[in-house]
């Protein structure tokens, strides 16, 4: 009984806050908070109310306005709140003053996802990856962890030095980003010398927005173990398996999700994490089809990359998973407002994908293993055709073996 007491995760309450903006309608926001709402729950943290404030562009003192920011004091003093987590990021300035308003724990959409991230590393490459992300978010902000100066005002030489010990962490804090970054270079040259041993394989990387089921699918085209859950960021190591499709060979991996409104630093520091991308030969796209914004999470995700690396002259698959949970809602006859996802027929989505994709798309379910030889059929495909480029000699023995296989 004390054991399970001492393992069991210590949750808090947390309220969650965004904007209604001109550049971000109503239906948006209530998105990014729902997004944001599993990242709490991911981290640990039970939501219990969001709000939502309409504005032209955030406050620069409060993010929301007055009226807003005393209406969320008097929620969280009458419900036992810890955390106030706002969707967007939020300067030294209003971290500041929204912390002397609600006297609770002032989270930002980046702290939480790096929070997460430091739950999650696992590996000694993961951990100062993340480490590096930290420091670079925290060195803009080491002005506010100072602050407590302030308070002993009068008092000879206290202004000296504080500025003094400022700038002595901040060199502190940049000379171990410069050593992180050493690091990390020499772990990637470790790396690159492994991918080097593995030989001319076709590389197959799995890519794909954050909770989509890269993992799950992962294991099952591998017959793997990797960790799979129905939380973010559940993988932030790439992991790389042998895979063999009717006696042809290839190396297949997995690779860290990616999210929406994640910072251009975090990307940074996690680019070695994807040089496997950069070195594969096919990229296979996982979607959840059954999530209704899909087609911009495909666009986050295909931004995010042409950032990273170079995947135009790619080969790419793009697999529609989670079919098993697509649901639709039919439109009256009536209603002449536009089409919604979520009013489209599956057979009509598939059909347009289809079409769209030049037939390079499968549409499965890893749960319920739904259509797997079609996308085992598809990936056998193209990776022969890379294979047989590499290894011409091998060729006939293939056509012997589709022969004798007809």
């Amino acid at each position: 009984m004390i054991d399970q007491i001492i393992n069991k995760e210590i949750t808090e309450n947390a309220v969650l806050v965004g904007l209604i903006t001109p550049q971000q309608n109503e239906i948006k926001a209530k998105e990014y908070l729902d997004e944001l709402e599993f990242l709490a729950d991911t981290a640990g943290a039970v939501t219990v109310k969001k709000f939502f404030q309409r504005c032209d562009n955030p406050n620069p003192r409060t993010f929301v306005g007055k009226g807003k920011l005393d209406e969320i004091r008097t929620f969280i003093e009458n419900n036992e709140v810890g955390i106030a987590i706002f969707d967007d990021d939020l300067t030294t300035k209003q971290v500041s003053n929204i912390e002397s308003v609600l006297k609770v724990k002032i989270l930002d959409r980046t702290s939480l996802i790096l929070d997460i991230f430091a739950k999650r590393a696992q590996t000694a490459n993961a951990k100062m990856q993340v480490e590096l992300a930290q420091y670079q978010y925290l060195l803009p902000r080491l002005t506010r962890m100072w602050t407590h100066l302030e308070r002993q005002r009068g008092g000879i030489g206290m202004r000296g030095p504080g500025e003094t010990q400022i700038e002595t962490d901040r060199r502190i804090i940049l000379d171990k980003i410069s050593l992180l970054k050493e690091r990390l270079r020499g772990l990637d040259k470790q790396k690159e010398i492994q991918r080097k041993n593995r030989g001319k394989l076709t590389r197959i990387a799995l890519v794909g927005y954050t909770n989509v089921g890269k993992s799950t699918l992962m294991n099952l085209l591998s017959k793997s173990d990797v960790f799979a859950e129905n939380k973010l960021f559940a993988t932030l190591d790439t992991t790389v398996r042998k895979v063999i499709i009717d006696n042809l060979p290839f190396l297949l991996c997995d690779t860290v999700g990616f999210i929406r409104k994640l910072p251009t630093h975090l990307v940074e520091s996690f680019k070695s994490t994807l040089d496997e991308v950069r070195d594969a030969d096919i990229l296979v796209h996982v979607v959840d089809v059954s999530h209704p914004q899909f087609e911009e999470q495909i666009e986050v995700v295909n931004k995010t990359l042409s950032e990273i690396c170079n995947v135009a002259d790619k080969e790419q698959i793009v697999v529609f998973n989670k079919i098993d949970a697509y649901t639709h809602v039919p439109k009256d006859e009536d209603d002449l407002t536009p089409v919604l996802r979520e009013n489209i027929p599956y057979d009509e989505l598939k059909r347009s994908w289809m079409s769209r994709m030049n037939d390079n798309c499968v549409f499965i379910s890893a749960k319920e293993r739904t259509n797997i030889d079609e996308l085992k059929t598809k990936l056998y495909q193209k990776a022969k055709e890379i294979h047989t480029k590499r290894f011409p000699y091998n060729d006939f023995l293939y056509h012997i073996y589709d022969d004798i296989s007809d």
